[in-house]
């Protein structure tokens, strides 16, 4: 599939999704492209995962916000593959580098950057320990097998809407409960 038919098909699974992501958060290595950096050489010309650049672009054509977390110890590999494949400008906040964190602190400063809540994220990555990390932190997090694709956008945008969802509904619970009787918590007190 040709980048222009992955972009037409992106668009077409975010349109069906009534809530949607305020960043949506891509790893580098094995989620957009299938290699580490750090076992290439900036002289060579990088490829992506047949879906990445269709759905990068359908993202950007939505309005929705893209970023990068990777962990990879060879930054100046990454943003010069970034560059040749010109995905560079698609990008709000690139946090490319080492770290022990699992991720945490690529988002804390993603978060910095941008200002999105973490609950309005949505990440994509192909290392489990990262998702478990990020997900704790209140982030949408899609564990990838072979790169980012057109089923794994479908997955991510599906489990989003079903977590904002149930964020939602336990809002109005708690607002419900609250509002409704404000003297209930005083006559709890005073028992």
């Amino acid at each position: 599939m040709g980048d222009e038919n992955a972009k037409a098909e992106a668009m077409q699974i975010i349109g069906a999704f009534q809530v949607l992501p305020r960043l949506v958060v891509f790893d580098l290595d094995y989620t957009l492209w299938p290699f580490y950096c750090e076992c290439r050489s900036k002289r060579e010309m990088p490829s992506l995962y047949p879906h990445a650049k269709g759905i990068v672009h359908a993202l950007k054509e939505k309005g929705i916000d893209i970023a990068i977390a990777s962990r990879s110890p060879t930054a100046d590999i990454a943003n010069t593959f970034l560059d040749k494949l010109s995905l560079k400008p698609f990008f709000v906040a690139q946090e490319i580098f080492s770290s022990w964190t699992h991720k945490t602190d690529h988002f804390h400063r993603i978060h910095s950057r941008t200002g999105v809540p973490f609950n309005s994220m949505l990440f994509f990555d192909d290392e489990n320990r990262n998702i478990q990390a990020v997900s704790k932190m209140g982030v949408t997090s899609i564990l990838v097998g072979n790169g980012v694709n057109l089923g794994a956008l479908r997955q991510g945008l599906t489990k989003f809407s079903e977590n904002w969802n149930t964020v939602e509904k336990n809002k109005q619970k708690w607002r419900t409960k609250f509002s409704q009787n404000p003297e209930s918590s005083n006559k709890n007190e005073e028992k």
